[in-house]
């Protein structure tokens, strides 16, 4: 089953205009991802699907493809669900383009607890939280999971709550945003109405949950960085600074 890697990028970032271009050890962040996306040997082919001209012009420099999509799309997935439309790929992995510490290993965890998990039509990276200060950034999306692994809920909020116990004493999970899809359910996803949760947390995935399917969670157990903040690129820079794949 061919797999494809999009990489959903806009300039318009509201906490970050211009995110997708900002340089990382000096090469665009989204050119970054691309180089390390390209390594895994689960996926066929890498796109970024953009609005943007300036991100097209940058994406065909570095030798990547590119499929423009709406500027309308308010949802990462909705702008991938677009551009998989004109590729013939049975599963479809996004990675966003503020992950700039993507590992090749990282897509193999997530595809492969889809081909191994019978009727995972989307699975979620999760990582461990392990600060206090981690866990109450509304940058970081906290994801809640039952005892097998299907998630519950996802909030921008410190969830579950460390009020009783302590933080010390619960297991916090943060969503890394490395989400395979089967086709036919990225084109479900598309084709669903936005919903409350998912304004009000602002997570894609609250959309799949809230009309009733199902989002199975893998845990990575590589530390990554998303980059959401100008504060989160230069401390990236510093941590790939010390990493063989840049």
């Amino acid at each position: 089953m061919k797999t494809i890697c999009i990489l959903p990028a806009r300039m318009g970032s509201s906490r970050f205009p211009g995110k997708p271009l900002a340089p990382i050890l000096g090469r665009p962040m989204i050119e970054h991802v691309f180089r390390r996306v390209r390594m895994c040997k689960f996926v066929d082919e890498v796109v970024v699907a953009t609005c943007d001209n300036e991100i097209r012009d940058a994406a065909m420099g570095f030798g990547c493809n590119v499929i423009m999509t709406s500027s309308s799309h308010a949802r990462a997935s909705d702008r991938v669900a677009e551009a998989a439309e004109k590729i013939d790929a049975g599963i479809v992995v996004m990675v966003q383009g503020d992950e700039p510490m993507v590992t090749p290993g990282m897509i193999e965890t997530a595809v492969s607890a889809m081909q191994g998990e019978s009727g995972a039509g989307c699975v979620n990276l999760m990582k461990k939280i392990e600060s206090v200060d981690e866990f109450n950034d509304r940058n970081t999306i906290k994801v809640v999971f039952d005892k097998n692994s299907y998630a519950l809920y996802f909030s921008r909020e410190p969830v579950p709550t460390a009020h009783v116990c302590g933080f010390s004493a619960i297991n916090a999970y943060k969503q890394v945003c490395i989400i395979p899809f089967t086709r036919e359910t990225l084109g479900l996803y598309a084709r669903l109405a936005p919903t409350p949760l998912e304004n009000a947390e602002s997570v894609d995935m609250m959309r799949l949950l809230e009309h009733g399917h199902k989002i199975k969670m893998s845990e990575t157990l590589v530390a990554s960085h998303a980059v959401d903040t100008p504060a989160d690129l230069k401390k990236v820079e510093e941590l790939m600074r010390k990493e063989a794949l840049t």
